[in-house]
């Protein structure tokens, strides 16, 4: 019913930047809050950045005044603008979406797949 795609991964050195982007689509009524969340191998997904259809924001402290999370909600699709990047931020990146899908009353939780940042040192 929902798809999250994200896109905008790739490998960056330190100090280097990237913007990673998610576009949902599908039957979607109306999208909530959207965020970033980060997960590096053997550990969990972790939060880093959160914004409601307002535009009202959250950070991690790891990533407070490096990342910008931004969205437009006439494209359903959330951006993260990662600046001054570091080695500790190499992990997959998933895009989430509280989505209230056509004919539903509630919303609900959407996950993209997930795009990879790798340190290119």
């Amino acid at each position: 019913q929902v798809q999250l795609v994200e896109s905008g991964g790739g490998l960056v050195q330190p100090g280097g930047s990237l913007r990673l982007s998610c576009a949902a689509s599908g039957s979607i009524s109306s999208i909530d809050a959207m965020g970033w969340y980060r997960q590096t191998p053997g550990n969990e997904r972790e939060f880093a950045a959160a914004i409601t259809r307002i535009g009202s924001t959250n950070y991690a402290d790891s990533v407070k005044g490096r990342f910008t999370i931004s969205r437009d909600n006439a494209k359903n699709t959330v951006y993260l603008q990662m600046n001054s990047l570091k080695p500790e931020d190499t992990a997959v990146y998933y895009c989430k979406a509280d989505v209230l899908v056509s004919n539903s009353t509630h919303y609900m939780y959407y996950w993209g797949q997930g795009t990879k940042v790798t340190d290119s040192t």
